[in-house]
């Protein structure tokens, strides 16, 4: 009871604190060497870092090396999985003289795929440019040299939010810290992944051959947009994640749809149809089963939703709907619970290119999100066995002829052979409440506490491998397009990162 009534004092005191001496002195480290920094950031920017380049990757991990080595870390080295010819680890280590207590920080380097046509005309993935401001504000091109430097500039690249900023702002704190004097109570040690967008397949492989170099008293994970608002936020906990992709067979070619329309079965309208029969007009999954082993929020989590500045009318309005999916439950609510979403769907033709025909299949990709509580494996079963209940025949390969002839309605289910469950920390642990309390320290608004970040990471696997806490500081702006054509990161939120960072490492 003494450690939530804590919890909830540091949350009432968040609108009275003041920016701190130690950032104060941060923020004029960076602003005297802001041309350095973005000089370098956007070097690392230009090297391709997505997951079938390993010539990119290397190239990054070489980078990441010399930024680490520049600044005096030590023992930087390159942490293998056993599986050979997979994207290492790029750790190193900062050991303070009498600390106790041991501070790991994670980003990762790796970005999603590119398609460089569905960029905006004069934006490449690799090929940094500096903005005036968001694309959709009429932001318009200017050069890197130009002076002075406004905040709400951004820099459009892959991985300039997502996660290069995380992994630069985490090394220019510990630069201006080092170069400040500014003493440490912690030993620090940096992970830098590089298969995150990948899934992580190889991290559990990492974490336990790497285990005692691994042990620590927090990992303070850097990846993710701060809260809609504006506002800093700490992420206590994640969902999990992972996708099944459905296939609908119907004719072995495509038929004129006068010749055979209202006698040859369609598959597209099959599929639609059985995705439709996933949800009901409440937004509700209505798979069985599909909420059954959800673990409640605690009544501290419960407290500190509450407490979140609303921006639904807000992002509605930024994003051009009317009416949420889930009824009656704000955003925060919203991904607080597991769901099912349709990545993408595909049959035939549209467009210029549409024709009189009903088509041979119908795909789509399901991306299931997990909260605490879900198994990923499980997950996917309750799926498979709705579908069944639908009256469709589940394979796993392409139909035979013998299994187009016997069945009247034949599905391909192709389930993730990886995934990765949800993790939850405590919010009323000690150390949690010396994040919050750090945090506070860099910005006079409130910080927001959100019990579960939308988005998925494998924290899961630190708990589980390490017995390791973790807490996710997110830094990026909300609207930065990640895993999307045009990301980029507003340098405001860059900026006030490399604080957030520092005020973290120097945290007591």
């Amino acid at each position: 009871m003494k450690s939530l009534i804590t919890f909830f004092a540091v949350c009432l005191c968040t609108q009275t604190f003041s920016q701190s001496k130690e950032t104060l002195a941060v923020r004029k480290f960076r602003e005297e060497n802001t041309n350095a920094i973005l000089k370098e950031y956007v070097d690392f920017l230009t090297i391709p870092n997505t997951a079938n380049d390993t010539a990119g990757l290397r190239k990054n991990t070489d980078f990441i090396q010399q930024m680490m080595q520049q600044r005096g870390i030590q023992n930087v080295q390159l942490l293998q999985a056993a599986t050979p010819n997979t994207p290492p680890v790029v750790y190193g280590e900062v050991t303070t003289p009498g600390a106790t207590q041991t501070l790991i920080f994670y980003a990762h380097y790796d970005g999603q795929p590119v398609n460089p046509a569905q960029w905006a005309k004069g934006l490449a993935p690799f090929q940094p440019k500096l903005y005036t401001d968001a694309l959709d504000k009429k932001g318009t091109p200017i050069p890197f040299s130009t002076q002075p430097i406004d905040p709400n500039y951004r820099i459009y690249a892959r991985g300039a939010s997502d996660d290069k900023a995380g992994v630069a702002a985490i090394l220019h704190a510990y630069s201006a810290i080092k170069k400040l004097n500014l003493p440490l109570a912690y030993n620090i040690k940096f992970f830098f992944e590089g298969e995150e967008e990948a899934g992580s397949p190889h991290l559990d492989e990492i974490l336990q051959k790497y285990a005692p170099k691994l042990q620590s008293d927090l990992w303070i994970i850097c990846d993710g947009p701060v809260h809609q608002s504006g506002k800093k936020q700490i992420v206590f906990g994640v969902r999990g994640d992972t996708h099944v992709d459905l296939t609908v067979y119907a004719s072995k070619r495509p038929l004129h749809s006068g010749h055979y329309g209202n006698w040859a079965p369609n598959p597209a309208l099959q599929l639609s149809t059985l995705l439709a029969s996933m949800k009901n007009e409440q937004g509700r999954v209505t798979i069985k089963g599909f909420y059954d082993d959800v673990t409640p929020l605690t009544a501290t989590e419960k407290k500190a939703l509450q407490e979140v500045p609303p921006v639904d009318n807000q992002m509605k309005a930024e994003l051009g709907f009317n009416t949420p999916e889930m009824k009656g439950l704000s955003l925060g609510e919203s991904i607080n619970l597991p769901s099912l979403n349709i990545n993408g769907i595909q049959s035939g033709n549209v467009g210029k290119m549409a024709s009189n025909q009903i088509p041979t299949f119908a795909t789509a990709v399901l991306d299931l999100r997990l909260v605490l509580g879900n198994d990923w494996k499980r997950q996917q079963q309750k799926v498979i066995d709705h579908i069944k209940a639908q009256g469709f025949h589940v394979i796993y390969k392409d139909p035979t002829e013998e299994e187009r002839n016997q069945y009247p309605k034949l599905i391909k289910v192709i389930a993730d052979a990886d995934g990765m469950n949800a993790q939850r920390t405590p919010m009323d642990l000690p150390m949690a409440q010396r994040v919050i309390k750090a945090v506070q320290t860099t910005t006079p608004d409130q910080v927001v506490l959100q019990p579960t970040m939308g988005g998925s990471l494998p924290l899961y696997l630190f708990e589980q491998i390490l017995k390791a806490r973790t807490i996710t500081v997110p830094i990026a702006n909300h609207d930065n397009n990640q895993h999307a054509e045009n990301e980029n990161i507003r340098l405001k939120n860059f900026f006030e990162g490399i604080e957030t960072m520092a005020a973290l490492m120097l945290m007591r």
